[in-house]
């Protein structure tokens, strides 16, 4: 599998990982994904990016195909190469709810790399944040409160993006802190990102009503 990837054929483009990323998915091929989770550790770096860029695209297609490389995710997750980090937190964000224990365990190094991450890092660590949240509820009491305080402080152009992240795991118990988080920043957003408040919003009102 890792000659079919983008470095090993010297493409510049993601468009073979892709495409062997949708033939593994397509066809369950086990075997083949595995060599791809061991390329995760070449010491080649476009390689190895490669091989995570595979990973959470058949995820995207597949979640159960990847969701037993939780470990493999987290150590990705510490390289010093950014694109590993972020990939890997993709790869996590797509997991998170069907393997939450495993990951909620590693909640140290996820808030790390969620401190000290680039903008994509930070993107998935919410998701990932939210997917843990949807998969066991128990997990709310300390990962809520993460989410709200995020909603209130971070940028006004990532509200709407990262409450659309968040919605997932919200209920009719944790709505209205949500929904009041959400009017808190409404003022300071530009008309595009209000409109996808407003969307959210409402979605929020027809699925659990006013608060």
């Amino acid at each position: 599998m890792i000659e079919l990837l983008a470095t090993s054929l010297n493409q510049n483009d993601d468009e073979p990982n892709v495409k062997l990323a949708r033939s593994l998915a397509e066809s369950g091929n086990t075997k083949g994904i595995r060599e791809i989770v061991d390329g995760l550790d070449d010491k080649n770096a476009g390689i190895a990016s490669d091989c995570v860029k595979v990973l959470y695209e058949i995820g995207y297609l597949r979640p159960e195909l990847i969701e037993g490389y939780a470990s493999e995710f987290l150590r990705a997750m510490k390289s010093k190469n950014n694109r590993m980090v972020w990939g890997a937190c993709i790869a996590l964000a797509v997991i998170a709810e069907s393997a939450s224990e495993e990951i909620y365990e590693n909640f140290e190094d996820i808030f790390e790399a969620y401190e000290k991450g680039s903008v994509i890092t930070r993107d998935n660590c919410v998701s990932i944040f939210a997917g843990l949240i949807k998969g066991n509820r128990a997990y709310a009491k300390k990962l809520f409160p993460l989410l709200i305080s995020h909603l209130e402080n971070c940028r006004p152009k990532e509200v709407a993006q990262h409450a659309e992240r968040i919605f997932v795991c919200i209920d009719k118990k944790n709505s209205p802190d949500f929904r009041q988080a959400l009017l808190k920043r409404y003022d300071s957003l530009a008309d595009s990102q209000k409109k996808r408040v407003d969307a959210i919003l409402k979605k929020i009102d027809r699925t659990f009503g006013q608060a």
